[in-house]
């Protein structure tokens, strides 16, 4: 394995010779032997379209010549063709403005303009990282990153569980089943509409995620080392922003604060809780669906849900809900990194966020956990629900809230005292009633109509 020397200002350090990366890169690999978290692929992906996209705007405002420009621009397309994955390796525990990742895309970009036009001179801080500094390239990647996946993958999940949903409602409008609150029975609704709770739910989240995220369209670029755009020339936020716009296919746009975008992160913070939001909801539909399955004998016992793989080691026979406890690790795993993030913004100090890596990370593994997670739990268990209608029409019948819809009858106080009677004495709610001289037979029979209570 051949090395050579890099420099920077710091003096000569040896480098992996088959590696593009340069002197600041290896430092930073030497200093931070911490973890095996590195800066997620998806932030790597946003920082080469930034930087694609400010080297178009420093052409257009004649700070860089257009063989520069060019060949800049087609390294950063090389690293999104994901040509060069082995030379992104810094972790995220690093400097907390992620200097040393910006100075890794700053120098892999220009040793690959190097390797594919020799005669091009090129230095990854005058000229790649022109018009830029760390300070306002992390802060602007990472809400890129946060922006492209929320819409290229969460959203189309949750489009397709949604869907999915529809179609058991439509499977389902006959099927009417015992409601339960407090995990007590209570009066009778349709299977379906149980199904457009969760479906509510989902549609609900879906909203306040893309709201949200759009507060992270707004970024910090421009804003240079403070917020005060120093060696920054007036006018490249916008045409930087155009840029990206064009090349990612999302809209961004120039904080028209920079003070606020480089110390701020409270659109993460507020975009993080809308993922929050989405894995509380996500959390109650498996557990709903879990409960309504258990058994297969001995529990609830009134939907039958995929059998994908043995549930035991020891017990025979025995299949578990799997894809729902999946999700439900998910959702804690994504609670859990909200709080990092929560934190994590409050401890800007004057201009300058230093928490932006593990930020950067936990919102990223927030929005693939639940992408990922919600096309699993669709495909694997939520597309293959089926009622067990024989078992949902016994529990109904056995219920003792029907006796609720005998309120106006008989009166509240004389009802409860039927329910009591039935559950003490182990009858039937029709036979207390008939006991009690409330109702005959038939005056039962007329009035406990469960289709009527829906």
């Amino acid at each position: 394995m051949g090395f050579r020397i890099e420099h920077d200002t710091m003096g000569e350090i040896q480098v992996q010779e088959e590696h593009f990366w340069g002197a600041q890169t290896q430092r930073s690999l030497e200093n931070f032997r911490i973890g095996t978290e590195t800066i997620p692929m998806e932030v790597i992906h946003a920082f080469a379209v930034l930087k694609s996209a400010a080297a178009t705007a420093n052409l257009k405002l004649q700070k860089l010549d257009s063989e520069r420009a060019a060949a800049i621009s087609e390294a950063c397309r090389d690293i999104l063709d994901d040509k060069y994955p082995d030379e992104f390796p810094l972790k995220v525990w690093q400097t907390g403005s992620g200097t040393q990742s910006n100075m890794n895309l700053n120098e892999v970009v220009a040793h690959i303009v190097r390797k594919d036009n020799p005669d091009i001179s090129i230095h990854p801080n005058d000229h790649v990282n022109m018009s830029q500094s760390s300070n306002d390239t992390f802060p602007t990647a990472m809400n890129m990153a946060a922006v492209i996946m929320i819409h290229e993958k969460l959203i189309p999940a949750i489009d397709e569980l949604i869907s999915t949903l529809k179609r058991l409602e439509d499977e389902n409008v006959d099927v009417i089943k015992i409601g339960r609150t407090h995990l007590q029975d209570a009066v009778p609704l349709r299977f379906s509409q149980e199904i457009s709770g969760w479906r509510g739910m989902l549609e609900e989240s879906r909203s306040q995620v893309i709201e949200a995220s759009d507060r992270l369209r707004k970024v910090a670029i421009g804003g240079t080392a403070v917020g005060t755009g120093l060696n920054c020339p007036e006018g490249f936020d916008k045409l930087c922003c155009e840029e990206i716009s064009k090349l990612c296919g999302e809209r961004f746009e120039p904080d028209t604060n920079k003070f606020h975008a480089l110390t701020s992160k409270d659109g993460y913070v507020y975009t993080s809780g809308a993922l929050k939001g989405l894995a509380a909801n996500l959390m109650k539909i498996a557990n709903d669906i879990r409960w309504l399955a258990n058994g297969p004998r001995c529990g609830l016992g009134e939907i039958t849900i995929p059998e994908n793989e043995p549930g035991s080691s020891i017990m025979p026979g025995k299949v578990n809900p799997t894809q729902c406890e999946a999700i439900t690790m998910i959702a804690i795993q994504v609670m859990g990194n909200d709080t990092t993030i929560g934190i994590g913004a409050s401890q800007g100090n004057f201009e300058l966020n230093v928490f932006m890596p593990v930020l950067a990370y936990n919102m990223i593994q927030s929005i693939r956990l639940l992408s990922d997670g919600m096309v699993s739990f669709d495909r694997n268990c939520v597309s293959g629900i089926k009622a067990k209608r024989e078992k949902m029409e016994s529990n109904l019948r056995n219920s003792l809230m029907l006796v609720t819809c005998l309120s106006p009858v008989i009166g509240y106080e004389n009802a409860a005292h039927c329910a009591h009677k039935a559950y003490k004495e182990d009858k039937t709610l029709k036979e207390a009633v008939m006991e009690l001289g409330f109702m005959s037979s038939e005056e039962y029979d007329a009035a406990v109509r469960p289709e009527k209570m829906v």
